[in-house]
């Protein structure tokens, strides 16, 4: 029997508060339990498009728009008054998460490439992974990295196993791609990326705004278009100064693109004169390197190029370095 969409939105909200939400977002896990026991919280959500009812962008859609962080009663109630508003604006975003801490786990693979270097990510966002140079890095055993002129305003915490090579890459040109970018200076995407914080995520939403300073200090270029297209990656590309090396990156965006699309991606990117730095899950790289990876590799896979160098967390907060120890500049 064919399920509603309720139930359909039910069901994706009692897997979200049993394996997601959990020791993450208290306040998110009671949320989505109200959610997945059905009523008019279930039946609202069920009116946007099925690709826009995900709860971290419809919890973070509605914290936004001024929804009390609050018991499931309340925050309900608030939904039901302000219905029309929330499913207008979720209907037009999308989950965008720009973590900058991500910067932390691709600084290992960027210090493999000798500069100078022209920094193009797809799934740009605002932007706060085109600015690795800007930030300080603090490291698990003592690395500590600065931006050239002085410590950053913006510190990165990472813990890590292992002993890569790590050195602040020279950074001359920098570009992104996005369906729909944010604007680091736009005073409503500040206050959506803000709220794609979790609540209880602990100093995480003063990182995400002291990185949107630096992003909007930067003017960055960000084009609006769709990067499975290999005729707008290749004119994004093609602005880059001849003189550098090109690095595309793809952290964690791969995900989210359909099997078709994100074949044709890679296979244009490994067209490319470019190094190629991602973030994935494991079953991911390994489908598009045909590479076997063991159990071992259990969180999500940074990758050069297709071959798997560490084990890291999906926002960067862990780098498990795998490839050896690295001296040299590629």
């Amino acid at each position: 029997m064919h399920e509603s969409a309720e139930q359909v939105v039910m069901a994706r909200y009692g897997r979200f508060a049993r394996d997601e939400a959990p020791g993450r977002s208290a306040l998110y896990e009671e949320w989505a339990m109200g959610v997945a026991a059905g009523g008019a919280a279930a039946r609202t959500i069920a009116r946007l498009p099925p690709t826009r009812r995900q709860p971290p962008l419809v919890f973070a859609v509605c914290r936004m728009l001024g929804a009390p962080e609050t018991t499931f009663t309340e925050w309900s109630r608030w939904l039901q008054e302000h219905a029309e508003a929330v499913v207008a604006e979720a209907s037009q975003r999308s989950l965008q998460t720009n973590e900058p801490l991500r910067c932390a786990a691709l600084m290992p693979a960027l210090s493999l490439i000798a500069g100078p270097i022209a920094l193009l990510e797809i799934g740009a966002s605002a932007g706060l992974c085109l600015v690795p140079d800007r930030y300080s890095y603090r490291y698990g055993g003592g690395t500590q990295l600065d931006p050239r002129a002085a410590a950053s305003t913006v510190v990165l915490d990472c813990e890590l196993v292992g002993r890569p090579a790590l050195r602040m890459p020279e950074i001359v040109w920098r570009r992104g791609i996005d369906l729909q970018p944010l604007d680091a200076s736009c005073a409503d995407d500040r206050r959506f990326l803000s709220a794609l914080v979790w609540p209880g995520e602990i100093g995480r939403s003063e990182r995400v705004s002291g990185a949107l300073d630096i992003a909007a200090r930067e003017a960055l270029v960000i084009d609006a278009g769709d990067a499975t297209d290999a005729a707008v990656l290749r004119a994004a590309a093609a602005s880059a100064p001849q003189h550098a090396m090109l690095v595309v990156t793809t952290p964690g965006v791969l995900p989210h693109i359909a099997h078709a699309d994100r074949e044709r991606l890679v296979e244009t990117i490994r067209s490319m004169d470019a190094e190629w730095i991602s973030i994935d899950p494991p079953r991911l790289l390994a489908q598009l390197a045909g590479a076997t990876l063991d159990e071992s590799w259990d969180r999500f896979v940074l990758s050069l190029n297709g071959e798997a160098m560490a084990n890291v967390d999906p926002l960067g907060g862990y780098v498990e370095w795998r490839a050896g120890e690295v001296d040299a500049a590629r």
